[in-house]
């Protein structure tokens, strides 16, 4: 099985890129909050793998490539999408659960409602364990929250007062992609591995989907498989999202990133990055090294590696005099982020045994 392995930075000079909403016993009655982590060290502000992968859909959505996305149902107090991985993308790579609606109030609504005539039947309760798996994104360094204090003046009368918190920090997050399962759907009788019921098994037969019987499974063919799995990249690529945008404007597109295809689905790149005395982000040479070393039997392609000019230059010149030294397996190379995911995508396409 391979996965694509990979981290990313994401700089926050000032910002508030994801919110817990109202302070109780603020000073003021709108005080918005940032989500942290409270430590003995101090403060480390994150941002949920929900909120990444809700800014990395709406990436998709935006984009001219070619992305299909699942409609999205609601019923009073639960909301789910198609959960239909044959037509759509997304519920492919990020995964779903649904199961059949019971409520005779929930059927006469889906009746009734025009926008759901094309809306899969669900027969049966399906679930789908994510092949694209992300980590909270968190600060490398704990850092002190500013306050923020404005007030809302431009009326007659006493201003209103409001209140923001934000940081400044650098970001890191882990992510994987689990190759052999993007585009493959299962349907047996086991919690995540039950994508399909048998409606969608029809649909899957009559699409022409590939059946695997010793694995309970359907899979679509290598082309089609490709054109997920690199849309999802170019996605990655181009990321925009982020609340409090009007007020900090902060670029989430990751300034630092570094990916390679691996055997395995555990995480190989997670300690090459940190903090130093000062709470700056530093490239640990050594740890990238051992990296690189203990794991060159299981890396299965090049080592991409992306890193934007002008952020953190004396880090970015420790890394090119060690790709240049670097004697080990695999060829290590440094460009922009873009470019660092243009030539993965590119190397994807052309390696169609990294499905297997």
């Amino acid at each position: 099985m391979a996965f694509v392995t990979g981290f990313m930075l994401i700089d926050a000079p000032a910002s508030a890129l994801n919110n817990l909403g109202n302070i109780p016993g603020a000073r003021t009655d709108n005080t918005v909050g940032v989500k942290m982590i409270r430590t003995r060290e101090g403060a480390y502000p994150y941002v949920s793998a929900q909120a990444f992968r809700y800014w990395l859909r709406t990436t998709l959505e935006n984009l001219n490539i070619g992305w299909q996305a699942a409609p999205i149902y609601r019923e009073e107090k639960i909301a789910y999408t198609d959960a239909n991985p044959i037509q759509y993308w997304d519920d492919d790579l990020f995964g779903y659960m649904r199961a059949p609606s019971k409520k005779a109030s929930a059927k006469e609504k889906q009746e009734a409602d025009e926008t759901r005539s094309n809306e899969t039947p669900t027969i049966d309760t399906i679930t789908r364990v994510a092949p694209f798996r992300v980590s909270t994104l968190v600060s490398l360094a704990p850092v002190y929250i500013t306050d923020d204090f404005g007030t809302m003046s431009r009326h007659e009368g006493d201003p209103v007062p409001h209140e923001h918190q934000f940081y400044r920090a650098t970001l890191k997050g882990l992510f994987s992609l689990d190759l052999k399962a993007c585009g493959t759907f299962w349907y047996r009788n086991k919690t995540g591995f039950k994508n399909l019921d048998q409606v969608r098994k029809e649909e899957a037969e009559k699409a022409g989907l590939l059946p695997i019987e010793a694995e309970k499974a359907y899979r679509l063919s290598p082309g089609e498989r490709i054109s997920r799995i690199t849309a999802l990249f170019e996605g990655l690529a181009r990321l925009e999202g982020g609340a409090k945008l009007t007020l900090h404007y902060t670029d989430v597109t990751p300034p630092v990133v570094m990916l390679a295809v691996t055997k395995g689905g555990n995480h190989i790149f997670g300690y090459i990055f940190g903090a130093n005395g000062r709470g700056l982000p530093e490239l640990k040479i050594d740890a990238l090294e051992e990296a690189l070393t203990v794991f060159a039997d299981e890396i299965i392609s090049n080592v991409y590696i992306g890193w934007t000019q002008g952020y953190l230059d004396e880090e970015r010149a420790k890394l090119e005099s060690f790709i240049n030294d670097f004697k080990g397996k695999g060829s290590i190379s440094v460009h922009h982020p873009r470019d660092a995911f243009k030539t993965f995508i590119n190397d994807c396409r052309q390696n169609e045994n990294w499905l297997d």
